[in-house]
């Protein structure tokens, strides 16, 4: 089974996306198998990540900003803003897809753990998430 849903008005930062994966999976009637979960983008990623203390959530993006800083003069792909490049590259540093088993319809994450979509860009956009639930 294969689903597909949009998140939209989000600019940088992280925004948790579990309920929503959790949904499609409901939706399948799958008891054992494997969740996969991809985003159809290069300027924004995929993170499971802790979903208790939100500045946790927030250290990781100071760091990354720290990590790849915009307007670095080594960046070539700068005609769609300062933020663009950086994205491009924070988005090669995550994951653009994750596996997350399933056991007894429920994901096998953590008791801290959430699925976040981790928007690079500052300007919001529309983002496209797509989940796979095989067995």
């Amino acid at each position: 089974m294969v689903r597909s849903f949009t998140i939209s008005g989000h600019r940088r930062g992280l925004f948790e996306i579990t309920s929503r994966v959790e949904e499609v999976l409901a939706d399948s009637g799958v008891d054992q198998g494997l969740c996969t979960v991809f985003i159809r983008h290069t300027s924004a990623s995929l993170v499971i990540q802790e979903n208790a203390d939100p500045s946790a959530r927030a250290d990781l993006e100071n760091w990354m900003d720290r990590l790849v800083p915009e307007n670095d003069p080594i960046y070539t792909h700068t005609h769609e803003g300062p933020d663009d490049m950086p994205a491009h590259v924070k988005s090669a540093l995550t994951c653009t897809s994750i596996g997350i088993p399933v056991d007894q319809s429920r994901l096998c994450l953590g008791t801290w753990q959430g699925i976040y979509l981790w928007e690079h860009r500052s300007a919001p956009g529309t983002r496209t998430i797509v989940v796979s639930i095989t067995t």
